[in-house]
Order: C-alpha cells, then sequence, then structure tokens
C-alpha cells in the first residue's frame, strides 16, 4: 500500500458547498492533520450557507480550524441546490481562490448525485489544473458512495470529535434521519476496516504525480 506523507503538505485548501460539507467529508483528516503538522495553513471556504446555517457554518469551521498555524474561513451565499444556475459566478470565485497556491484541495466528489456537489468538483479540477485533489464523500439517501482510493487513518478520539461537533453544532439537521453520530462513525468505522486501522476517512484521487 503506497503510504502519502500528507501531513507534510502546509498550504491545504477545503471546499463545501454547504455549510456541513466538508465536515463531514473530512472533518477527522482536518483534525489529524492539525495536530501532526505544525505550520498548517487552512483556507476553509463554504459556498452556500444563510441564516443559522451560516452561524452553524463558521461556529463548526473555527472548531476544527483552531489547532492551525494560520487559517483563514470563507463563507458564501450562492442560492443553495441551484449551482448549475449559478455556474458563471460560482466558476469566477472559485478561480479568486489561485492566489492561495494550496498543496493540497479537498473537494466534493465527481459522482456525488448532488447537484451543487458535482459542479463545485468539476469546478475545482477546472481551475486548479496542476494540483493533488482529494475528493470525499457525504451519505445521503441517494447511496452514491463508491469504492475510494486514498484512505486517512485517524486515532478514535478524533472520530468521536468530529461526529459529535457535527450533532452539536449542526442543530438545524438534527430533523434529518441519517444526520447521527451513529452514521458518521459507521461510515469513518468501516472505511477504518478498509485500510486495517479502527477508524478513517476515504477519498477519490484521480490524478497523483510521483517523484
Amino acid at each position: 500500500m503506497l503510504k502519502l506523507a500528507l501531513r507534510d503538505a502546509r498550504k491545504i485548501l477545503f471546499l463545501g458547498a454547504h455549510s456541513d460539507d466538508i465536515e463531514i467529508g473530512c472533518g477527522g483528516t482536518i483534525l489529524s492533520l492539525s495536530k501532526t503538522n505544525p505550520s498548517l495553513d487552512i483556507l476553509w471556504v463554504v459556498f452556500s450557507a444563510k441564516g443559522k446555517r451560516r452561524q452553524e457554518a463558521r461556529s463548526s469551521a473555527q472548531l476544527f480550524v483552531k489547532s492551525a498555524k494560520r487559517s483563514k474561513i470563507v463563507i458564501k451565499s450562492f442560492r443553495e441546490s441551484y449551482f448549475p444556475n449559478e455556474y458563471v459566478r460560482v466558476k469566477e470565485f472559485v478561480e479568486t481562490l489561485k492566489s492561495f497556491a494550496p498543496d493540497a484541495i479537498f473537494t466534493h466528489s465527481r459522482d456525488d448525485r448532488h447537484q451543487d456537489h458535482r459542479v463545485l468538483s468539476d469546478l475545482t479540477w477546472n481551475t486548479f489544473r496542476n494540483h493533488l485533489i482529494f475528493e470525499y464523500e457525504i451519505p445521503k439517501y441517494d447511496g452514491d458512495l463508491g469504492q475510494p482510493n486514498v484512505f486517512v487513518p485517524f486515532e478514535p478520539e478524533m472520530a468521536r470529535a468530529k461526529a459529535r461537533t457535527l450533532c452539536e453544532i449542526f442543530q438545524s439537521q438534527g430533523n434529518r434521519h441519517w444526520f447521527s453520530t451513529e452514521t458518521f462513525l459507521g461510515l469513518m468505522r468501516l472505511r477504518g476496516v478498509e485500510c486495517a486501522s479502527q477508524f478513517a476517512e476515504a477519498f477519490h484521487c484521480r490524478k497523483m504525480v510521483c517523484s
């Protein structure tokens, strides 16, 4: 099994269409990287969050990046569920993120069935042509979880911290049947089994250049 020292990456860009996407897709990875990389510089971008969801997004992001040496949280208000119609505006904004010059990028999966997620994944690849990109997964009714090829294992306390923080902060999602600690811990446990660890998050990496 090839092991990539992701902890050596200094500047990491996290992209999420909605206010809890980044945390669900790679919250454990963020906590792990923040612990092992003392010089971590994070740019955290949420593309759609309004009202209570906006405050939840900021509060959660602040907790997840608090151990990073440097971080910036950006929350936009593109119309949720209408990203295909907002394509030009979203693309123009994504282009502005080039100046951050990230070492690695975490974004949505190309095969995600949510239209906002797919648009953001496509624009990530359209804008960042020479970068290491990891596509995270989000469990949902659509049943679109695939077979990821990159795994990031981490300690049980980080898995529990991720699940606990999601359920404590995102009170607006409490009525959704799938939004629970059992869901988040269950998926992380399954991905842990697939990489011979207790808990892990998994990603799709379409292209990697090794030297």
